[in-house]
This record gives C-alpha cells, sequence and structure tokens, in this order.
C-alpha cells in the first residue's frame, strides 16, 4: 500500500469510528513524505502525548492516540498501523501485556516501548514481551524521532519497485530492470526516497531533512547535482522537477 494511500485508510477508518486515535494528520499534508505511515502512540500522560503528537505529525507521520491498554491493543490490531509507541505504565491493561499480544497477533508490527530510567527491567520485560526497541525517559523529542525513523524503515517493504527501478532497502542495492547500479549512498538514500513515493511530490525540504539532516534555505547545489547523477544514470525521464516545491518520479516523458 502506497504511503498517502495508507493515510487515506487511517482517516477513512477514524470516520468510521472503527479506529480509537487523537489528532489526526490531514493526507493532503504528507503527500510526498516517505513518512507518512500510521503510528499508534498509546500513552495516558497528556503532558507527554500532546508534544510527541505534535512533533511527529510535522515529521509527516499520520497519528492515532489511545489512552489506555485496552484501546492500545483494539487500535494496534488495525492493519493501517505499521508502528506502535506504547507506555509501559497505562490504565487497564499493561503495557506489557499489550505488547505480547500485538506480537503474537502481528509479527511484524514495529513496537517502540517506552519506559522510566528507574524501570530498566520494565524495558528488559518489555523487549522480552516481543518490543523492537525501548527508550527511556525523559527523552528528548530528537532522539525519540531518530528511534522512529529507523523502525519506520524497518517497517517498510524491503523492495520497491517504479518505471523499471527497483529498490533494495534492506540491501541497499538499486536495479535498472536487470542491471545494478552503482550509487554513492546519498545517491541511494534519494532514489529511494523518491521511487518509494513514485508518482507523488518529493520536496526538497523533505529530502534535505531525511538524506542529509539539514533544514532546506530557498536552495540546494548538492542535492541538484545529485539529481542530474541520478538522472543520468536511470534516464532523464524518471525524475520530474516540479519547479519551486521538489521531484516527481515517474517513468513518463515530462
Amino acid at each position: 500500500m502506497g504511503h498517502v494511500a495508507r493515510v487515506t485508510e487511517i482517516a477513512s477508518r477514524v470516520r468510521q469510528g472503527l479506529l480509537q486515535v487523537g489528532p489526526l494528520a490531514d493526507p493532503a499534508d504528507t503527500i510526498g513524505r516517505v513518512s507518512a505511515i500510521g503510528v499508534l502512540l498509546v500513552e495516558d500522560d497528556e503532558a507527554i502525548s500532546a508534544p510527541l503528537m505534535r512533533g511527529l505529525e510535522r515529521e509527516g507521520y499520520a497519528m492515532a492516540l489511545a489512552t489506555d491498554g485496552d484501546r492500545g491493543l483494539s487500535a494496534g490490531l488495525d492493519p493501517a498501523i505499521s508502528l506502535v509507541l506504547l507506555d509501559i505504565g497505562l490504565p487497564g491493561m499493561s503495557g506489557l501485556e499489550v505488547c505480547r499480544r500485538l506480537r503474537a497477533a502481528r509479527p511484524k508490527l514495529q513496537i517502540l516501548m517506552l519506559t522510566a530510567r528507574a524501570e530498566e527491567v520494565h524495558a528488559v520485560d518489555g523487549l522480552d514481551a516481543g518490543a523492537d526497541d525501548y527508550i527511556a525517559k525523559p527523552f528528548r523529542l530528537a532522539e525519540l524521532l531518530a528511534r522512529v525513523r529507523a523502525a519506520a524503515r524497518r517497517a517498510m517493504p524491503s523492495d520497491v519497485e517504479a518505471a523499471g527501478v527497483r529498490v533494495d532497502l534492506a540491501a541497499r542495492r538499486a536495479f535498472l530492470d536487470t542491471e545494478e547500479l552503482t550509487l554513492s549512498p546519498k545517491e541511494f538514500d534519494v532514489l529511494a526516497m523518491l521511487v518509494q513515493d513514485a508518482g507523488a511530490l518529493v520536496t526538497r525540504q523533505q529530502l534535505l531533512r531525511e538524506v542529509w539532516q539539514l533544514p532546506w534555505h530557498g536552495s540546494s547545489r548538492t542535492l541538484d547535482q545529485h539529481i542530474s547523477w541520478l538522472r543520468a544514470k536511470i534516464g532523464a525521464d524518471k525524475i520530474t522537477t516540479v519547479r519551486g516545491k521538489g521531484f516527481r518520479f515517474s517513468g513518463d516523458t515530462p
């Protein structure tokens, strides 16, 4: 399922009352963002959940919020959710039990547990219960976002393909038809982002933030140079420039 389609599916489930959520990113705001996947935050403390929801939505994630263990389990079983941020100490069903049940039902779901520093033993219990990673409170938002980005990459399909270009995300290899491409690490990252969102606009801001961890101030010769190199390797018609905004991957001639 494409990222925009996934966001739209989550929004549809919200309207139908099938998914218990908090504020949800507008699907239109997530077009062209590789990170636009469904993320569920299970946290009962509003002082923690409110800034996390805002920060993750700004990153382009389609956010859902559950405030107790039972609702967290119900929402986490929804296939529109690819990643769960799960507090250990919850009202009702414990975070550990939620983790065990989600792992049993959805083996490939990414689960990141939130725990207090005084509860390191609980963090180990969380990993034993099936969590993929954990982060101790208090944590910096930047640290959490880095963990979420890593988990989001694991949640994505290992192979993506469009217009004769196949990208193996796990092995970091790319192919044009059957021929393997020789790419630098940054060229690979740019191509992977474009192919993953083939047909949609990928903004300059998103490329610079995800590939170079840099803000955008109106121009980037480095990004333009990498796009030029990719066009030379895969064909100029596959990457279209959207003036003043970014790029679109397509096999069609502009």
